[in-house]
């Protein structure tokens, strides 16, 4: 792994940063709910640069300077906790190149029910940790680099929360974990409950803060109490203006942190921290997401279109086509307009990292 590391953080080298925290971050002043900065949360690890869920994409997001990586929890058939976003493996891996497991791929009823669309694919319930290990991790996005493709295992969350202690102490720093429990309901209908297998596996992890995510509320109620872990609640905003999905005031019932969309977040109100300001007011913490260096993003566009029509001067010399371009505006805006904001989940952790820091040294009180 060391020699594949320095491979790769060779021929990265040019599109990356690796930008430790500063010392004088808190020289900034932050109206985040505990007056730190904001963490800078990577998604699904650096998964800009590689991979999504590998061990290789979340060193290198460690060496970028995140201070939390994300892992997303599926179960094996025989039960253990493995990462990846989905159910299904075709995108993100390269089962569809094994005939031994051609057989496997079926259509999935729960799939298509929560989805509203029909699928075929290799599901992660239907394949064992060895043959998951056989498998090879694969970069799902078009746009991004196919170099890295058929290189990375499959991690376990047991070997995620081993790398991340490693890759701390390494770095003398806390680093922090926030899993996010895919899918529970459906789970726990096939005899998988989170619970107690996410609460072993973080038993003892002392490096950093740790965070437990779900879009299902009912998981994160029966965490309640059972862990000193930050309970988050995922929602969704299913109709731009109709607000968020759950009420934050019945989320402050059971969670820590609600993790929205950013279009949540902005939507109509870039000078005035709404949202945040009422999560605020209950106790909650906000870590929006996704922040992408290579998306473009027409929402960037709106917000830098909206506050070019109010004049503020914070805007300086920025130029439309730069702006839809380059997401380290899209971090400046949000950082500057909402800096209640507690943290960023973003695929490019050094780009965040950069502007966090560049924030504190020049807006020292």
């Amino acid at each position: 792994m060391k020699a594949m590391t320095f491979i790769m953080c060779t021929l990265v080298a040019g599109a990356m940063t690796a930008c430790a925290p500063s010392q004088q971050q808190a020289q900034h002043m932050w109206n985040t709910l505990d007056g730190n900065p904001p963490l800078i949360i990577a998604h699904r690890g650096a998964s800009g640069y590689l991979p999504e869920h590998t061990l290789e994409g979340y060193a290198l997001a460690i060496d970028q300077g995140a201070d939390v990586v994300e892992p997303d929890l599926v179960f094996t058939r025989d039960g253990v906790l493995v990462v990846r976003h989905d159910r299904y493996l075709s995108t993100t891996t390269d089962v569809a190149e094994h005939p031994e497991f051609t057989a496997r791929k079926r259509s999935d009823s729960y799939y298509e029910q929560s989805e509203g669309e029909a699928r075929e694919d290799w599901w992660i319930e239907d394949f064992t940790l060895a043959e998951v290990k056989t498998l090879r991790a694969r970069q799902p996005r078009e746009s991004r680099s196919k170099l890295w493709d058929g290189l990375y295992e499959i991690p376990t969350f047991d070997e995620i929360l081993t790398l991340v202690t490693t890759k701390a102490k390494e770095a003398g720093r806390p680093v922090g974990v926030y899993p996010e429990t895919k899918h529970p309901g459906f789970f726990e209908s096939i005899g998988h409950n989170f619970e107690a297998p996410l609460l072993t596996a973080l038993d003892g992890f002392d490096v950093g803060p740790v965070f437990i995510q779900s879009f299902e509320a009912s998981i994160l109620k029966r965490l309640k109490g059972k862990t000193d872990a930050k309970l988050v609640q995922l929602i969704l905003e299913e109709t731009p203006g109709a607000g968020p999905n759950i009420p934050l005031a019945d989320i402050s019932e059971y969670a820590d942190v609600v993790g929205p969309p950013k279009t949540l977040v902005l939507n109509d109100k870039m000078l005035s921290p709404g949202f945040v300001a009422e999560a605020h007011a209950l106790n909650i913490s906000v870590h929006p997401w996704t922040y992408r260096d290579d998306t473009p993003d027409v929402e960037r566009g709106r917000m830098y279109d909206d506050l070019k029509s109010d004049g503020d001067p914070k805007l300086g010399v920025l130029n439309r086509a730069a702006h839809d371009a380059n997401s380290a505006i899209e971090f400046e805006l949000m950082l500057a307009y909402h800096s209640g904001v507690d943290g960023l989940f973003t695929d490019f952790p050094d780009t965040a990292v950069r502007i966090r820091d560049a924030m504190n040294l020049s807006n020292k009180p």
